[in-house]
């Protein structure tokens, strides 16, 4: 007959192989859902594209020189239609005249009125580390580098330049006369 530890360490190693196969499973499926996460997002992505592109426009476009659509949708009258307003954690759209700043996202919106402020004022571009200082925020890595990732995600929709590494100020354009807050 074996001994009671012989059978309590041939137990252990029974439920140490187990937890080992459970743990291998649990990775694989977590490598699957990272896939089809990133393919549902795509998805996703791809739909709100092709809605952009196929909405109807209401045939009312702005002149090429005119500011208006240009100001800060924080204005008195200038509150976002509820077709316009953007969606949390939206896509930003590409810049182009006459598109308003109530296409972009809240957080988005914020970057680019202080830095139409600063154009407005002539001062120069800022750093993301500046805009979390000014957002109230504090100035550790994670911040800053989320600020980062917005900054330059509107440089490559034509919102804004990056004058200089790490520096962004706002694009020629984006803000016609009174635009700014």
């Amino acid at each position: 007959m074996p001994s009671v530890v012989g059978l309590l360490e041939q137990r252990e190693l029974a439920a140490r192989r187990r937890v080992d196969e459970l743990r291998e499973e649990a990775d694989r499926i977590q490598a699957e859902l990272a896939v089809a996460e990133r393919d549902w997002n795509e998805w996703v992505i791809a739909r709100s594209r092709v809605g952009e592109v196929l909405a109807p426009t209401d045939g009312g476009a702005t002149c090429p020189g005119s500011s208006e659509g240009l100001r800060d949708p924080g204005e008195p009258g200038m509150r976002p239609e509820a077709a316009d307003a953007a969606k949390p954690k939206s896509v930003v759209p590409m810049w182009r005249m006459g598109l308003s700043w109530s296409a972009l996202s809240v957080d988005y919106q914020r970057i680019v009125r202080v830095l139409a402020d600063r154009d407005r004022l002539g001062q120069g571009p800022l750093t993301c580390q500046e805009l979390a200082i000014g957002f109230g925020l504090e100035a550790v890595p994670a911040k800053v580098e989320a600020l980062q990732s917005k900054a330059k995600r509107l440089v490559a929709r034509g919102w804004l330049v990056e004058s200089a590494p790490g520096r962004f100020t706002l694009a020629k354009g984006v803000v016609g006369q009174g635009g700014g807050s």
